[in-house]
């Protein structure tokens, strides 16, 4: 059974008309950290990618911080401050890995980062012909690999 692939750029990949309305279309929303302290997470993100900090207030009346990454959306949750913290730069643990940033110079990215104090867990490498990839470090051991395609 064929249908259509909601992943696919192409319009025709494993195409049929009467699967079509059957499957959803999935489409990203955001990321949601949890943090011990999220304005200081937030002024991380906003110091190392120039995100845009967001404050409002939840239903119940604490605050919420958003982030906005040029049109990527970052959710701030706060959590317990002895909350245990997920794996960090290498370990492998059972979670979201790591989210990706697109940049169009690894180069000049990795020099701004790096003096801007971030951590870098590997720094760029060439994966294969036309893919660049570095990771760094976040608030709460957040893995973000910053991606060059060519």
């Amino acid at each position: 059974t064929w249908y259509r692939n909601p992943f696919s750029t192409d319009e025709h990949d494993n195409w049929n008309p009467e699967m079509e309305e059957l499957m959803p279309n999935y489409t990203y929303d955001h990321i949601h950290v949890r943090s011990q302290n999220p304005m200081a997470t937030a002024q991380w993100y906003e110091k190392m990618f120039g995100a845009k900090i967001i404050e409002s207030t939840q239903p119940d009346g604490s605050p919420r911080i958003d982030l906005d990454i040029n049109g990527l959306t970052v959710f701030i949750l706060k959590v317990a401050e002895d909350a245990p913290a997920p794996g960090g730069d290498t370990e492998a643990s059972l979670s979201l890995d790591h989210f990706g940033l697109r940049v169009d110079n690894m180069d000049k990215a990795f020099a701004e980062l790096t003096e801007k104090g971030a951590e870098f867990t590997m720094e760029p490498r060439t994966i294969r012909p036309g893919v660049t990839i570095a990771f760094v470090l976040a608030p709460e051991n957040v893995r973000i690999e910053l991606l060059q395609r060519d």
